[in-house]
């Protein structure tokens, strides 16, 4: 009987609280959900896909599934970097209306996994609409800083429907 209210209180406590893995781009520090991420893979060339958006790098082939990969850095406007050795490929897994899909991210550097309880969540703050901050799912503090959790499936599906998007899916 005990062991079964134990059990009870984890998944409570599971519920409550949540792990992002979090990352660098540019100096901030951003976190997408651990359960999201499929794996992390060092930098590596990818086939450049034709007319596609400058944030879309290309495709990978990940044991036998083409994967589009995309810089977030270029994708938030930030100013290109050369990738290093500590440049790496996060591949997550992204609800794309009805059907699961997966794709790469490139960051500057993998920080951490970072454990969050639900009521330390704040949203985004409204800065009007001269900054969109539709990508972010909240804010969590760790630490003395601040990380930005993102919405991966607005991230990354926003631009489905486009000839470059579509290219890449298929």
């Amino acid at each position: 009987m005990t062991d079964l209210r134990n059990a009870e209180q984890e998944n409570l406590q599971d519920e409550e609280n949540a792990q992002y893995l979090t990352f660098e781009l540019a100096g901030e520090d951003y976190g997408v959900d651990i359960l999201r991420v499929q794996e992390i893979r060092g930098w590596d060339t990818v086939t450049r896909i034709p007319n596609s958006p400058s944030y879309v790098k290309g495709v990978l082939n990940l044991r036998g599934a083409i994967v589009p990969i995309f810089d977030l850095r270029e994708r938030f406007g930030l100013s290109f970097q050369e990738y290093t050795k500590d440049t790496v490929v996060i591949v997550l897994r992204i609800n794309s209306h009805t059907e699961m899909r997966i794709m790469g991210v490139i960051v500057d550097a993998v920080s951490d996994v970072l454990n969050a309880n639900n009521e330390g969540l704040v949203s985004a703050p409204d800065f009007g609409g001269q900054v969109s901050t539709e990508f972010i799912a909240g804010l969590v503090s760790a630490g003395d800083k601040m990380v930005m959790l993102l919405d991966v499936d607005k991230l990354l599906s926003q631009d489905q429907g486009s000839d470059a998007e579509l290219a890449v899916a298929s």
